[in-house]
């Protein structure tokens, strides 16, 4: 369980800084694309798994080098994730008093990197689902 826990967190890392590039060239849209385009990797993970890749994301967000906005990780959470077989979406929500935003990653509804009740305080705007699966496309 360590080494999932170390490869998760380099991969993390590392999709932190490529989900930074796109956040710096300020195209939103992009990174949204990625993160809805981003292929399924091979096995389905158990929900103990889901968790330690989810708290490797949370540390190498607390060891990246500036602030880790929530767009940002919620596009490298839902890649990861995405990475190790888990079909997860990225959620945009808004509140309206104060108006705020935030994005979060959810699997089969249930919040997987932030506190559990995202869907209560926010209106959920977009919801990025995936591509399927290269096993589970039509042909």
């Amino acid at each position: 369980m360590r080494l999932l826990f170390f490869k998760a967190f380099i991969r993390s890392y590392l999709r932190l800084i490529y989900f930074d590039i796109l956040m710096l060239r300020r195209d939103a849209a992009a990174l949204r694309d990625k993160a809805r385009l981003w292929p399924l990797g091979g096995r389905i993970m158990s929900s103990e798994e889901i968790g330690r890749i989810s708290y490797a994301m949370d540390m190498a967000c607390i060891w990246y080098r500036k602030e880790v906005l929530c767009l940002m990780r919620a596009a490298a959470t839902t890649s990861v994730l995405r990475d190790y077989g888990e079909p997860v979406e990225m959620i945009v929500g808004t509140q309206i008093m104060p108006p705020k935003t935030h994005a979060w990653v959810e699997k089969d509804g249930r919040v997987v990197n932030d506190k559990p009740y995202m869907r209560e305080k926010y209106l959920v705007m977009e919801l990025i689902t995936g591509a399927a699966s290269p096993n589970t496309q039509e042909g």
